[in-house]
């Protein structure tokens, strides 16, 4: 039997220059599984906490060295002698080890690069793909969750997901030129996800084409990747997308529809939704649904991503009975990747589908049982990078092996972008066939 025998955590540089963990775990035999620890520029509150060290003379207090030694010091002593494969004892001894809600002791990116890294070494022991691995843990998922009362759904075999591609970004990916976060595309069109990457290419660069026309050649481009020029409204965003897609060849619609990534949390004050980009307007909730719904009359948009803000849980209900038939309305601040939240929304009828951010929660197992919880109930389910990505492949597996509807990674530019982009192309060759 194959056990754990050297942990080892590293600083390292994610995206946007800032620090993060590398975890390495070695199985000997040159089994070796290693895992970098993302993080997000637009967080919710209620994410788990990632471990900064706060000294201002490295890295602007941004330093993981806390994080590092919380590996070598406090969880390698609990984890080395364990096996890779035992996914669910590993990740349980974690939360013990933390003993808090929101991973705040040991910090969740100490302890999602230990969980990860985990299963990277449990797929080198047994020589397999990672998502033929992870695949094989959601299938177990389900025994846990009988025991919390979910109902039990069957659980598909690795499937594709189709791709959510930035365009346009603006709120805090790109500056704060738009209040909404995001303009993407979704190829749903397309035959096969290599199709589909295809013609999201060809859009992009006539995006570009269409945006240079207009004069902004000195366009910003946003942390994931998608162009962030300082456009007059969110609309006006929205409009140069489709215009791209038409100048690709193709159709707004049948080929490909639209996303929006609104965020709404990052601009509500509490009681009303501040429009500060766009004329500092100032919306109650039942105007800023009126504002979406709007929206999804005038183009073809299929997915709208926290449409309201994480805490406004009535104005949720309110768009979910007007918007629900019609989009999918995705949480991720409202849900944080969280079972109970999740539940809670579950419960109450608030949105049709959940984004899933592995590092939101701290460990692979707790962000597979949301995911199964979301497949129980038919709720969508779409697997997602950070703004500060790296070069770790781990979510195009993850995206795969849990049949999600999507995965939302960023745009078809930067390399810690591209490096999941070409590994679903690898995936699909593996499933499909070149």
């Amino acid at each position: 039997m194959s056990r754990i025998q050297r942990i080892i955590a590293r600083e390292v540089l994610d995206s946007r220059g800032r620090p993060t963990v590398e975890v390495e775990i070695d199985c000997g035999d040159r089994r070796i599984g290693r895992a970098i620890v993302p993080s997000g520029a637009s967080t919710g509150k209620f994410e788990a906490v990632e471990k900064r060290d706060g000294e201002e003379t490295r890295y602007d207090g941004d330093g993981v060295r806390q994080a590092v030694e919380a590996v070598g010091k406090i969880i390698a002593h609990e984890i080395i002698g364990l096996d890779p494969r035992d996914q669910f004892t590993i990740d349980d001894r974690l939360l013990q080890l933390d003993g808090t809600p929101n991973k705040s002791r040991l910090g969740a990116n100490a302890v999602l690069g230990v969980s990860l890294a985990s299963a990277h070494a449990a797929a080198a022991v047994d020589r397999r793909a990672l998502f033929v691995h992870l695949h094989e843990l959601y299938a177990k998922v389900k025994e846990r969750d009988a025991m919390k009362g979910t109902a039990e759904a069957s659980v598909s075999p690795p499937t594709m997901p189709v791709p959510m591609i930035n365009m346009i970004s603006g709120g805090l990916h790109a500056g704060g030129n738009l209040d909404f976060q995001d303009v993407l595309i979704m190829p749903v069109g397309a035959p096969r996800f290599a199709v589909g990457l295809e013609w999201t290419v060809q859009v992009y660069r006539r995006l570009g084409a269409l945006l240079t026309a207009a004069g902004y050649e000195g366009r910003l481009v946003g942390d994931e990747g998608g162009f962030g020029p300082r456009l007059p409204n969110n609309r006006e965003a929205i409009e140069m997308v489709v215009r791209a897609i038409k100048a690709a060849g193709l159709r707004p619609g049948e080929d490909v529809t639209l996303a929006l990534d609104v965020a709404a949390t990052h601009f509500h004050d509490g009681s009303h939704y501040c429009l500060s980009a766009t004329g500092s307007r100032m919306l109650s909730s039942d105007e800023m649904i009126d504002r979406l719904s709007a929206l999804v009359d005038e183009y073809p948009i299929t997915w709208i991503e926290d449409g309201l803000a994480e805490e406004d849980w009535g104005g949720w209900r309110a768009l979910t009975t007007r918007l629900g038939p019609r989009v999918k309305l995705l949480g991720d601040d409202l849900f944080v990747t969280n079972y109970q939240r999740l539940r809670r929304g579950i419960d109450e009828q608030v949105a049709n589908a959940v984004l899933i951010k592995v590092n939101q929660i701290g460990t692979l197992t707790e962000a597979l049982e949301a995911t199964y919880l979301a497949a129980s109930t038919g709720y969508a389910r779409v697997v997602s990078a950070r703004s500060g990505e790296t070069e770790d492949t781990t979510i195009a597996d993850l995206a795969v092996a849990v049949a999600a509807d999507s995965i939302k990674i960023g745009s078809i530019v930067r390399g810690e972008r591209l490096a999941k982009y070409n590994q679903l192309l690898r995936i699909d060759e593996q499933i499909f066939g070149g």
